[in-house]
C-alpha cells in the first residue's frame, strides 16, 4: 500500500491541501486564500470557480514539494466549509451564481416565513436544525427564485446543487465528463433538506423550499470503502486516486481529535467557532438552542450524532480589528496587545456581525461594544474581542450540559486561533475547565485524512488513530469563582443589548 493519504480542506477563506503518514504526520502541505465577495450589507459570496481553481493549484503545490507522485497517495479525503450553496449546470460546469456563503444573512425573510407558516417546528424535528439564514435550504431557494433560467434548468435536470465537498469532488471526478455528484451525511445535515433518521432527503422538507429533488447529490458514508469516484489523469494528481472520505469540516475536526466516544468534546477556533459535542448513536434533539447533527457515518456502522453549538463570528472578529478598524496589524498582535491590560476595564464586545448563532438564533441582533468609559484605550476593546470569543463558547457548553447533562471535564481545542495563548488561558478561567491543544493543530484536514485512510485499510481502527493523538499544551483554569461569575454575568447583559437592531418580516 501507499505510504501517505491525501486530505483537500476547503475553508471559508483558504484552500488547502495536507499530506499525512501513517503516524498522522504533515508530511507536506500548500494553502491558498480566496476572495471574499461582499455586494451589500449581509451578503457574503464566493467564486466557485476561484475555489475549484485554488484546489487545483494547492494540490499541485503541495505534491511538489513532497515530491510525490499519485501512486504515493493511499486515498484522498475532502473536507469543507459547510453550508455554503453552489447550483451550477451539470453539462457546462459553469456556477449560475457565486456560491453564497453559510454567514450570508439575505435568506432571513425565508426563515421567518417558515416559522410564521408553522414549518419551523418540523424542520427542528427532522432535520435538527432551526429555520436560519445559515443552512443551504434557503439559499437555493433564493438562487431558484433570484437567478434568471435557474428554475427551468433544475426543473429539466440541468442545474444541480450541493454543498462545496460536492462541487470539488464534482470537479476532481470530471466535471462535465462524468464528474460524480455526491455528499455525505454530516454535509446533507446542513441543508435543512435531510432527515436525520433516514439519512435521506426528504420529499417534506424539499416542498418547504420549492427545490426539485433531482438537484440534489447522493448522500453516501463518509467513510467509502467503495470510493466516490477516482481522481482524473488530466487532473491536479496526474493519476487515478480513489476518493474514500467526506466530512464536513467540523464534524472533521471531530474526527481529528479522535472524540469517536459519547461525552467527547472539542472546539475549533476559526473564522467561527464550533463546538461538538459526540452523543454516539443516540440522536439527542435539543431543547437549549443547539443543533441536532450527524457526527459522522464510517461505511455500514450506524451513524454517530452530536450535538453542535456553532457561533458565527469568533476569529473574524479579529480580522475585523485588523482589517475594518485597523487598530493591529496582524493577528498575532491581538494578544500583544490586550496583555497590555489586566482585564477588559468593564468593557464587552459581542460580535453579532450576522446576528446571533447559538444558542440564541437571533437574526435581529447586531455587533455591540457596550460599558465604554473615557478610561478605555485599544487594548481593552482587543482584550475585549478575545472574551467574546471565550464568552460565545461558554454560552455553547452551558446549553449543551443542559440538553445532555455532561459537564466537560476538559475541552479539546484546535483551529488558528489556539496559537492565541492569552485567549487560550480566558478559555480555560471562564468556563472553569482546563483546555487542550493537540500537537498536529490542523485537526480537520488530519480528520478528513482519517475518514479516506479508514476507507482502504490505510487506518484499521479507531483506537490506531487515538493512539497518533498528542497534547501539546494544557491551560488550567486561574479565576476563581466569583470573578467567573461576574464576568459571565457582564457579558449575559451585553449581549441582551444587541437585540433587534434589524426588523426581520
Amino acid at each position: 500500500m501507499a505510504d501517505f493519504v491525501g486530505a483537500l480542506d476547503q475553508g471559508t477563506t483558504s484552500t488547502r491541501f495536507m499530506i499525512f503518514d501513517h503516524g498522522g504526520n504533515e508530511v507536506a502541505r500548500h494553502q491558498l486564500e480566496h476572495e471574499q465577495i461582499l455586494p451589500r450589507a449581509g451578503w457574503v459570496e464566493h467564486d466557485p470557480t476561484e475555489i475549484w481553481e485554488r484546489t487545483r493549484s494547492v494540490i499541485q503545490s503541495a505534491m511538489n514539494r513532497a515530491n510525490l507522485g499519485h501512486a504515493d497517495l493511499a486515498a484522498v479525503g475532502i473536507t469543507n466549509q459547510r453550508e455554503t450553496a453552489v447550483v451550477w449546470n451539470r453539462r457546462t460546469g459553469r456556477a449560475y451564481y457565486n456560491a453564497i456563503v453559510w454567514q450570508d444573512t439575505r435568506t432571513d425573510r425565508i426563515a421567518s416565513a417558515l416559522e410564521r407558516e408553522g414549518k419551523g417546528e418540523t424542520i427542528r424535528h427532522r432535520a435538527g436544525l432551526p429555520p436560519a439564514t445559515y443552512f443551504s435550504g434557503g439559499k437555493v431557494q433564493w438562487i431558484l427564485e433570484n437567478v434568471d433560467g435557474v428554475r427551468e434548468a433544475a426543473e429539466n435536470g440541468d442545474a444541480i446543487f450541493g454543498n462545496i465537498d460536492t462541487w470539488v469532488l464534482w470537479n476532481l471526478t470530471g466535471g462535465p465528463d462524468g464528474g460524480v455528484h455526491v455528499t455525505d451525511p454530516t454535509n446533507a445535515s446542513r441543508t435543512m433538506l435531510m432527515d436525520l433518521e433516514t439519512l435521506d432527503w426528504d420529499d417534506q422538507l424539499l416542498s418547504f423550499f420549492g427545490i426539485p429533488r433531482g438537484m440534489l447529490p447522493e448522500i453516501r458514508p463518509s467513510s467509502a470503502p467503495d470510493p466516490y469516484g477516482v481522481t482524473r489523469a488530466d487532473g491536479p494528481f496526474g493519476g487515478e486516486i480513489p476518493l474514500t472520505g467526506i466530512l464536513g469540516d467540523q464534524q472533521a475536526a471531530t474526527v481529528g481529535q479522535v472524540c469517536f466516544a459519547p461525552g467527547e468534546a472539542k472546539n475549533t477556533y476559526g473564522t467561527g467557532n464550533f463546538l461538538l459535542l459526540n452523543t454516539g448513536e443516540e440522536l439527542v434533539r435539543s431543547k437549549a438552542g443547539m443543533l441536532t447533527t450527524v457526527c459522522y457515518k464510517f461505511g455500514d456502522a450506524r451513524p454517530v450524532y452530536a450535538l453542535e453549538g456553532s457561533i458565527a463570528v469568533t476569529g473574524s472578529a479579529v480580522q475585523w480589528l485588523r482589517d475594518q478598524l485597523g487598530i493591529i496589524s496582524g493577528a498575532a498582535q491581538s494578544e500583544s496587545l490586550a496583555r497590555q491590560v489586566e482585564d477588559n476595564g468593564g468593557v464587552y464586545f459581542v460580535p453579532a456581525f450576522s446576528g446571533l448563532f447559538a444558542p440564541y438564533w437571533r437574526s435581529d441582533a447586531r455587533g455591540a461594544i457596550v460599558g465604554l468609559s473615557r478610561y478605555n484605550t485599544n487594548a481593552h476593546l482587543a482584550r475585549a474581542t478575545l472574551e467574546s470569543i471565550c464568552y460565545q463558547s461558554r454560552d455553547v457548553v452551558e446549553a449543551m450540559r443542559e440538553d445532555s447533562g455532561v459537564s466537560l471535564d476538559v475541552l479539546k481545542v484546535d483551529g488558528g486561533v489556539t496559537a492565541n495563548e492569552l485567549c487560550m488561558q480566558m478559555q480555560a478561567d471562564i468556563l472553569g475547565v482546563p483546555v487542550s491543544r493537540p500537537v498536529v493543530a490542523e485537526t480537520t484536514a488530519l480528520g478528513a485524512a482519517y475518514a479516506a485512510g479508514l476507507a482502504v485499510g490505510f487506518w484499521d481502527t479507531t483506537d490506531e488513530l487515538r493512539r497518533n493523538w498528542n497534547e501539546d499544551r494544557r491551560w488550567e483554569p486561574t479565576w476563581d469563582e466569583e470573578r467567573r461569575r461576574e464576568g459571565y454575568a457582564g457579558w449575559k447583559k451585553a449581549v441582551e443589548r444587541t437585540y433587534g437592531w434589524v426588523d426581520v418580516d
